[in-house]
Formats: C-alpha cells, structure tokens, sequence
C-alpha cells in the first residue's frame, strides 16, 4: 500500500529569479495605456493655466484701473492729488458706497464730497442723500442727470478747449490761474443763479461753475456750495503737474478738515447687496450647479478619445489673404470710395486705441477720444477730426489720413510703453 504525498506550493529558489519577473509584466501595458490617454488632459490643464497667469499679468501691466481713483497710481489715476491731500493734514477718505461714504462724512460744515459717477450708478434719491453730507459738494465731469439733480441751474455746452485761464473771482481758481488738459464745458441756465463761473471757453461756456445756495428759511437745509467741475484732467496723474492743474485741485478739495472721495460702485446699484442676492437665490441651485460642473468633467472624461491623424483635403480653390485685402482695395479705388475705405481703417485703428488706452471693448467713442488725445498730447477735436469728421476728397488726402491714424496709434502705444 503506497501513501500519496499532497502536493507542495512550488518556492522560488535563486535559480528561478529570473523567471519571477514576467508575471509582472502583464500590468505594465494598461499603466503606459493609461497615462497616454491622461497626457492629453493634463497637457490641456497646463496650457490652460499658462493661458491664465499670461492674461493676469497682461491686464496688470496695462495702463488701465479705474479712472479719477484715489487708489490707482496708473496715469488715468488720481493718487498723487489724494496722497498729497492727505500729507497737507486732510482727512482724505476714498469711498465706494453710499454707506461708507456717509460713515467718512465728518462735521458737515467742515466736509468736502466729491462724487464722480462716470458708471452713472446713483439714482436721484442716492444723489440726494449723498449731497446732504457735506457744505461743499464737487461733482466731476457730470452728466445730465447729475446736473439735474444737484445742479439744475446748469447744462451741458460740449468739449472745452485744452488751455483755460480763470479769469473770475473764485479764490481757488485765482490761485492756480491757468490750467490745462481734457475739460468738458458747462453753461449757466439761470440767469438767477449765484454762479461763480472760471475757466471759459467763449460763448459762455466754463469749466468750472460754483453755484453757492444760502439756508432756506422753509426747510432744514443748511447752506451749501456745489461746484461742477468740467476740468477732469486736473485730478489725473499724468495731468496734474500741468500749469496749475495740481493749486486748483488741492486748494478746491483741501479747504475742509475732512474730504470724502465718493467713486460708487456696484453695490450702489438698486437690489445689488448682499442680502438681496442671497435672498434671491434658491437653496438648491448653487448645489446644482456644482453637480452640473461634475457630470460634465465626467462625461468629457468619458466621451474623449484620442483624434487620429489629420486628413489634409485639397481645395479647389487656394486664396491667399493678401490677394483678398488687395482685391477690397481694387474694388474701393474702382468705384471711388475714398469714405468707405477711409472707415475700414477707422474701425480698426479704434480698437487699438481703446485697447492701448486700457478701456473696455464697450467704451464709447467720446471716452476713447479723451483718452487717445490725453496719452497723446493732441487737442481732442484734432482726434476727433481724424477718427470721425475728416472725409478724403482725393486719392492723396486719403494716404495722408491713413498715415495720420498710424502715426496716432505710435503716439498713443509710445505713451503708454513704460519707460525703462
């Protein structure tokens, strides 16, 4: 009777190590697979971010922020003029709500508010409630609903000219004599108003109007002096060593103990806060969002797959850029459209200026005179006579204006270049 041995595990000795290997080597493929399908996806999220920090630092390094702010030291800015306020012993506060502005306002009798709303985010009612912070309200570079509210005695009357001289009897506006750069003009409609107007332009228009209103015996409202300052300029950086850009903007915003620099914002804006948005969202709909965003990551995870090669597919037809662009050009010199042509070149060219001038592909035509013509040192009608008005009558008057816009562009990108 023979007895039958169970059978034995089967051990690696030192001469079958090299045969241990190859059992691993079945999971290596599926690994490599793996990554090469992730390869394409974490490349894409590289160039994304590459895509992001390029943006960032492209838009930090433009001459844009926000224009008149006393935070923004860029040329459009008004930093210089509030920090000096502020070294000269004013209590200078930058506001951008009605609510800090009114927890900035001091004494009202010892407080100046300047408001420039070019967003034109206050309605009647916040001008009104703003206005009553202080004695001396200036607003900057109003609008029509601006004037109405809080100056009704004055209008709109255009651009004002580059170079103004006081010529009135205002303190302010004698002590800087002459100022200079982009001003909007202003006339006096109320031939009753107690109007001190400076800084004419011919034909009545000034711009700078002080309208001084004494303590009703009707109502509660204290006396109070608003002055409309159509000479913007004389608050920038880039402008305020001008002339006496720098005696006119201290001395008018530096006469009280406390100045309030009221630029609103956002939050300004009816049913905007906090509160409001919260209120008005329902519960689950940032919940949902956020699974929306996850099932769509995985159904690209899914669904993508990897492109094969290109299929190159010969046209018929094969048309170079340029002979397009030469053939335009043929058709505009055939029929004589001088205007036409002039206007392609136009269009381009303003938005390269609004690009260099760092404004917003919604700004309006005005906004990107004014700022060509600040960054270039040209009386903005010039710039507007190139950009809008001129028309070609020759052949030559049109070459001549091409080159003019072109020199304009170099102009405006040479001021705008930081300096090394």
């Amino acid at each position: 009777m023979s007895v039958t041995e169970a059978p034995t595990r089967p051990t690696y000795g030192p001469a079958d190590d090299a045969a241990a290997p190859a059992e691993s080597t079945g999971a290596t493929p599926p690994l490599r697979r793996t990554v090469r399908r992730a390869a394409f996806w974490i490349c894409a999220g590289i160039v994304l971010v590459l895509i992001a920090i390029v943006t960032m630092s492209l838009q930090g390094a433009g001459v844009g922020g926000a224009p008149l702010s006393p935070m923004n030291a860029a040329p459009a800015g008004s930093k210089a003029v509030f920090e000096v306020l502020a070294d000269q012993g004013v209590e200078a506060h930058f506001a951008e709500s009605l609510d800090e502005a009114t927890d900035a306002a001091g004494d009202y009798e010892q407080t100046t508010l300047l408001i420039y709303d070019a967003g034109l985010y206050l309605t009647d009612f916040k001008l009104r409630e703003a206005a009553r912070l202080a004695e001396h309200v200036v607003i900057v570079d109003p609008g029509f609903d601006q004037l109405r509210e809080l100056a009704p005695a004055v209008s709109l009357a255009g651009i004002a000219d580059d170079e103004l001289d006081a010529d009135c009897d205002l303190a302010e506006a004698e002590k800087a004599g002459a100022i200079s750069g982009a001003s909007t003009g202003y006339r006096v409609t109320d031939d009753d108003a107690d109007a001190a107007e400076c800084f004419g332009s011919g034909d009545g228009v000034y711009s700078l109007i002080q309208l001084t209103e004494s303590a009703s015996t009707t109502s509660t409202r204290p006396a109070q002096r608003v002055t409309v300052l159509g000479a913007w300029s004389v608050l920038a950086n880039d402008t305020i060593a001008r002339d006496g850009n720098a005696a006119l903007a201290l001395n008018l915003l530096g006469e009280h103990e406390t100045l309030v620099w009221y630029i609103p914002g956002l939050d300004d804006l009816e049913g905007t806060g906090q509160g409001a948005a919260a209120a008005a969202t329902p519960p689950w709909l940032t919940p949902a969002i956020a699974l929306l965003m996850v099932a769509g990551i995985a159904a690209a995870v899914w669904r993508g797959r990897r492109l094969g090669p290109l299929v190159i597919e010969n046209l018929p037809v094969t048309v170079r850029a340029s002979e397009t662009m030469l053939g335009r050009a043929r058709l505009y010199e055939r029929s004589g459209s001088r205007l036409r042509a002039l206007d392609a070149l136009r269009v381009g060219t303003i938005q390269r200026l609004a690009k260099a001038c760092g404004l917003s592909r919604h700004a309006t035509i005005d906004e990107i005179i004014v700022a060509a013509a600040a960054l270039s040192g040209r009386p903005p009608t010039d710039v507007r006579a190139l950009l809008l008005d001129r028309e070609p009558q020759t052949d030559p008057e049109l070459v001549q204006l091409s080159d003019d816009l072109l020199t304009l562009e170099r102009e405006v990108h040479r001021a705008t270049k930081p300096m090394a």
